[in-house]
């Protein structure tokens, strides 16, 4: 695939599309998570990017929605769906379905849909959503007590592209490496030639390091998943909820477990021995110090205790060798140096906790030789803290090593399962509209020709319209089919405009290949949407020829159209708007259109059109407490009576029931004379105004 074919692809997105493993299929699944983690690429721009793919990949020119009422009626159905999403990522997915007049697109979502809608989004599935993003790719890794080292050019720069987290030295011979051991708690070796060089420190001969980057640098696979630790463990919980069958390269129990055991921060939790470590390279100064003072206490306390006789010679002969406190400690006090020493001794071994091996180490931190105050060897002590490190650094590193090759080769499975995850979420949102709505599959005529799919129009069934504020059970179902061009008629507030916004909603939904708000609904594939709202006032000049002009290219080519007007005969005076509308019709009707136009002058259009145009009625049974009373199915080839002429029947009913005369006789029948003129009564004016509506 030419990747700047496709729509909003330039030359800068493209580079950074083909970063990824399989920048394709990513597209053609219209997986914005995956697209996402290109360099630069937002989830937003994902999404537009993978719309255009879809596009692209079904031949589809796109313009079905041709109006702005079309687009309108399209991004509220599309933010119904929004707002049943929980993960931003499905938000941004869900703006990847658009209508289109491709079958092979139509059918593909279907496919999705007709799945998504068995779901069962339930409280505790939704609640593990919450946690689940796209799986994030950490920033660059760096690890500064360990490089690699080479003697040759190429194998630099081979080290350094496989390996980035760890710095690459050149070294000419082992006294090179010598130096760099002294420098780094671990040098790897990637030379054949070193094998067998003894070295002071820990320098390891690993050829093969390059291949084996998760035993070298650990840190970059666990780094990885402590970065996503939270995500990864929401995504497990949410396949648990919804007993989702996990990637079959993912074990879901050994993540958990491999989970469980890394830190926030990359390190390894949970190991006893490294916590021992730890603690005691923490502790070090602070066990010496108070195993110091031990000492000293000790001894003290022997000396106050103790009845040392000197006699003078024996003075005189440590005087005249220079000796001092020592020497009389060692002489008169040995014991109780050597106990107070010992004392020192157990404390820091006990408060380190440590083995036998480190507590060799730690007795020549207070040595032999009697001193006073008893103190610290300096030198014992900075080699008691390099082995304390050292092992701490050994057992956290092949822990690393451990967890980062249980880890390593799940990385592409915790992927899968946070990507299922995410698409899980778009699925319910779908489900959760279908629920709410009542929607139902649609059936598409895709007809042998075009003349079957012509005959088709749309059928609906018991449709509500969703974009109504209302609920779902204070909304009247709907049943209106049409075939061909038809006019609508209808009172005021008889729900011509919400009818036209259900048609509207269907068409969109079943050409974006989802549920639509029917018990059932049955339609063929259109080119386009135009669907008109009602203009607000009369158009202006100008105006008004844009708008005839629009008509006139639609009426060109509009075989495959759908097109729902809102009393047009607004944009003009009432007599011109007949004719107008009745000339749109005429050519509407020629070319195949399927078209519903919303109009008071249904009887004066139906008069001037060159056709048997089909005139359907949104009928009022009654005014009941001053409300209408309204079937909102149109009644088909019915002219529906207008709002004023249900008044004055109401009003003719009313008047006619009000009794007779004082003569007895009834009050239509009275009537009075005034100079030789009839005086007409109040039931015979409603009457006969009716009869202007006949």
């Amino acid at each position: 695939m030419d990747l700047e074919s496709i729509p909003g692809v330039g030359e800068k997105t493209a580079r950074a599309l083909s970063e990824l493993d399989d920048p394709e299929q990513a597209l053609r699944a219209g997986d914005v998570a995956a697209l996402a983690t290109a360099p630069g690429i937002s989830q937003g721009r994902a999404a537009r990017i993978a719309r255009g793919a879809i596009r692209h990949d079904h031949d589809d020119p796109g313009g079905f929605l041709a109006t702005d009422r079309a687009r309108e009626i399209y991004r509220e159905v599309l933010s119904l769906l929004t707002e049943r999403t929980v993960t931003d990522y499905a938000a941004q997915r869900v703006e990847t379905f658009y209508p289109s007049s491709q079958r092979s697109r139509i059918e593909q979502v279907q496919a999705f849909a007709r799945e998504a809608i068995t779901r069962e989004p339930s409280p505790a599935v939704l609640d593990a959503l919450e946690g689940v993003e796209p799986l994030a790719t950490p920033g660059d890794v760096r690890v500064r007590e360990r490089c690699l080292a080479t003697t040759d050019a190429e194998r630099y720069a081979a080290a350094r592209e496989a390996i980035p987290e760890l710095s690459v030295e050149v070294v000419e011979d082992a006294q090179g490496l010598a130096e760099l051991a002294r420098g780094y708690s671990t040098v790897i070796a990637l030379d054949e030639s070193f094998a067998g060089v003894t070295v002071e420190g820990d320098v390891q001969v690993r050829p093969d390091a390059l291949e084996q980057p998760a035993e070298i640098v650990p840190e970059r696979p666990l780094s990885f998943f402590a970065r996503n630790r939270d995500r990864i463990t929401a995504a497990i919980a949410v396949h648990r909820a919804a007993d989702l069958d996990p990637p079959s390269d993912c074990d879901i129990d050994a993540l958990e477990d491999g989970l469980s055991r890394l830190e926030a921060d990359g390190t390894v939790a949970g190991d006893d021995e490294l916590d021992r470590l730890t603690v005691a390279v923490d502790d070090l100064d602070a066990a010496v110090g108070t195993a110091e003072t031990v000492a000293n206490d000790h001894l003290r306390e022997a000396i106050r205790e103790e009845d040392v006789t000197i006699e003078g010679s024996d003075l005189l002969s440590l005087v005249e060798r220079g000796a001092g406190v020592d020497s009389l400690l060692s002489r008169e006090l040995a014991d109780e140096f050597a106990a107070a020493v010992a004392a020192a001794r157990e404390h820091l071994i006990d408060a380190l906790d440590l083995d036998s091996g480190e507590a060799e180490v730690a007795r020549r931190v207070f040595g032999d030789e009697p001193t006073f105050p008893v103190e610290r060897d300096e030198d014992a002590t900075t080699r008691l803290r390099e082995e304390l490190t050292a092992a701490k650094e050994r057992r956290a590193g092949k822990l690393k090593r451990d967890l980062a090759a249980d880890l390593a080769d799940q990385r592409a499975g915790a992927r899968d399962l946070a990507r299922n995850a995410l698409e899980l979420d778009v699925e319910l949102a779908v489900a959760r509209f279908a629920d709410e709505f009542g929607c139902t599959m649609p059936t598409f005529v895709w007809g042998a020709d075009s003349a079957d799919e012509r005959a088709a129009g749309f059928d609906i069934e018991a449709g509500r319209s969703p974009l109504l504020d209302e609920s779902l059970a204070d909304i009247d179902p709907v049943d209106y089919d049409v075939s061909g061009v038809t006019l609508l008629s209808g009172v005021n507030s008889g729900g011509k405009t919400s009818l036209l916004d259900l048609v509207a909603s269907v068409v969109v939904l079943a050409h974006m290949g989802l549920p639509v708000p029917a018990e059932h609904a049955r339609l063929r594939r259109f080119d386009d949407l135009h669907y008109h709202a009602k203009t607000q006032g009369t158009l202006d000049a100008g105006a008004f020829e844009s708008t005839v002009r629009e008509f006139a290219d639609l009426a060109q080519g509009g075989e495959g159209s759908l097109v729902l007007v809102d009393e047009l005969e607004s944009i003009t005076e009432p007599g011109a708007s007949a004719k107008i509308i009745a000339g749109i019709l005429e050519a509407l009707a020629a070319n195949g259109a399927t078209a519903v136009f919303v109009s008071h002058l249904a009887d004066e259009i139906r008069e001037m059109a060159g056709f048997d145009v089909t005139v359907d009625g949104i009928e009022a049974v009654g005014l009941v407490d001053g409300e209408l009373e309204v079937n909102r199915s149109p009644v088909k080839d019915h002219l529906a009576r207008s709002t004023p002429e249900l008044i004055v029947e109401k009003l003719a009913t009313e008047a006619g029931a009000a009794g007779t005369d004082a003569a007895g006789g009834t009050a239509a029948e009275s009537a009075r004379t005034n100079g030789g003129t009839e005086t007409v009564s109040e039931p015979q004016f409603y009457t006969r105004l009716l009869e202007k509506f006949e």
